[in-house]
């Protein structure tokens, strides 16, 4: 109904009738988007895929595991703010005191990602306790991610410390009602990351290819 919606406005603009325009549409056959509680139901239980358990943040205890669910996996953690890639009025070294001009993987222009700009999501760099790689991730891999009902379609565009888990661009942040001020933003819990393995979303920078890439993975994996 919403695209019918959005639709409709856009032929207004072009000065069509609406009713004649979505008439002479063939019909098309759109498969619905799965809800936060259709997503949340199927990470019930985790059969664990990580060697061991991340931390949320330096001084928090190994509590997290990264759970395998057939063609995705998932982990329930917290949310920290990533702002790294190129500087902008939010994300810059003056506001974010951890603040690295690059990204693990860059915009389809070479340059890094942006991120006040695109949702992404960060995942740990490699290590003896996971190998996203391995586990069939990548860079510009599609995930959903789930906060207070809401679902966000993101990519995975940094790879951040090794031992630590649950963390995200400024955008994603902002997109899901979390604070994302990189220096005391982010929430502690109820963030739940789903990435579909052997997925990919091109270019890495447009949210739109991100969200109806990952809203078609996501309704498969539900089933």
């Amino acid at each position: 109904m919403r695209k019918l919606l959005l639709f409709s406005a856009m032929v207004v603009a072009a000065g069509l009738a609406p009713a004649a325009a979505v008439a002479s549409q063939a019909p098309v056959s759109v498969q619905a988007a799965p809800t936060a509680q259709q997503l949340l139901a199927k990470t019930t239980n985790c059969k664990q895929v990580s060697n061991g358990k991340y931390k949320t943040d330096d001084e928090t205890g190994r509590t997290i595991a990264v759970c395998d669910a057939g063609s995705a996996v998932f982990w329930k953690a917290d949310m920290d703010v990533d702002c790294d890639g190129q500087p902008t009025a939010r994300c810059n070294k003056n506001t974010d005191p951890w603040f690295q001009d690059g990204t693990a993987y860059p915009r389809s222009d070479g340059k890094a990602l942006i991120a006040d700009q695109t949702p992404y999501i960060v995942v740990p760099s490699i290590s003896s306790t996971w190998n996203f790689e391995k586990a069939g991730l990548k860079g510009a891999g599609s995930c959903a991610v789930i906060y207070n009902n809401k679902v966000l379609y993101t990519v995975i565009g940094d790879t951040g410390p090794k031992d630590i888990i649950g963390e995200a661009s400024y955008a994603t942040a902002k997109a899901l009602g979390i604070n994302p001020d990189p220096a005391n933003g982010g929430v502690d819990s109820g963030v739940t990351y789903i990435c579909f393995k052997n997925s990919k979303v091109s270019p890495i920078e447009d949210h739109g290819k991100a969200t109806s890439v990952g809203q078609g993975l996501a309704a498969k994996w539900v089933g």
